[in-house]
């Protein structure tokens, strides 16, 4: 057992998705590095840039005390995190593909701001920049992540963990994503997780909040760790 963070290997929803859609999208994404600059190499297209902008602009509310949030537009902050992947930067081709995605994601800011929900609620910042904990020190492996939203719920002295979706597409019956982020909460907050939802910003109107069911910890830990393992192989073989 090597509890050395920096010897481990780090699973996080994106790369469990990289690895169960194709091995070598894993590997180009977690562990190539140009061999000139000795780097990473980050791939990005319009739908991540939009994902990043708006992400960025909702996320960046969570610092500020509750009566100050919606004083001023949110689309101000928008413009701003907008600029950081406009043009080639943010994997667009034309002038008329950015202006595009950029209406959609003011559209959907626009709508927050109109309607913020839980956004106007307390929220529970992280404890580290990236929330982790060990998964297994036996298997050397680290569960981590970002939550997009953490909002506390005073009556429960609990937590109501949100997850921003831009995309078009519900997730898929199955999918990872939310048992990772209650992994995380529950092993890296000392408050209980009571409730979790999915929130649709490109469906409708700003409320299109969908409840889910708090899984089973120990299911989900039993099935995060059977792609882990497989990863961990993957990387010990480099078989890519």
């Amino acid at each position: 057992m090597d509890e050395d963070k920096f010897k481990a290997v780090w699973i996080s929803y994106s790369s469990l998705s990289d690895f169960a859609k194709c091995p070598r999208a894993y590997y180009l994404n977690n562990l190539y590095k140009n061999p000139k600059s000795g780097k990473k190499i980050a791939l990005t297209n319009p739908f991540l840039s939009l994902g990043q902008a708006v992400h960025a602009t909702l996320e960046s509310l969570s610092v500020l005390p509750v009566e100050e949030r919606f004083t001023k537009p949110l689309t101000n902050q928008f413009d701003d995190q907008w600029k950081k992947v406009s043009g080639k930067q943010g994997g667009f081709v034309s002038v008329d593909q950015e202006a595009m995605f950029k209406e959609r994601g003011r559209l959907m800011i626009e709508k927050v701001n109109a309607s913020p929900g839980p956004l106007q609620n307390k929220a529970i910042k992280p404890k580290d920049d990236l929330p982790h904990y060990w998964l297994s020190k036996e298997e050397g492996i680290i569960l981590c992540g970002k939550i997009d939203w953490m909002e506390y719920l005073e009556r429960d002295d609990a937590i109501h963990i949100i997850d921003f979706k831009t995309g078009r597409r519900t997730e898929p019956e199955g999918s990872l994503q939310l048992p990772i982020y209650y992994l995380l909460a529950t092993n890296t907050q000392s408050r209980p997780v009571h409730k979790m939802s999915y929130w649709y910003l490109d469906d409708g109107v700003a409320s299109d909040i969908v409840g889910q069911e708090l899984p089973n910890s120990q299911q989900a830990e039993k099935d995060i760790m059977t792609v882990a393992l497989r990863i961990k192989l993957a990387r010990k073989t480099e078989s890519f």
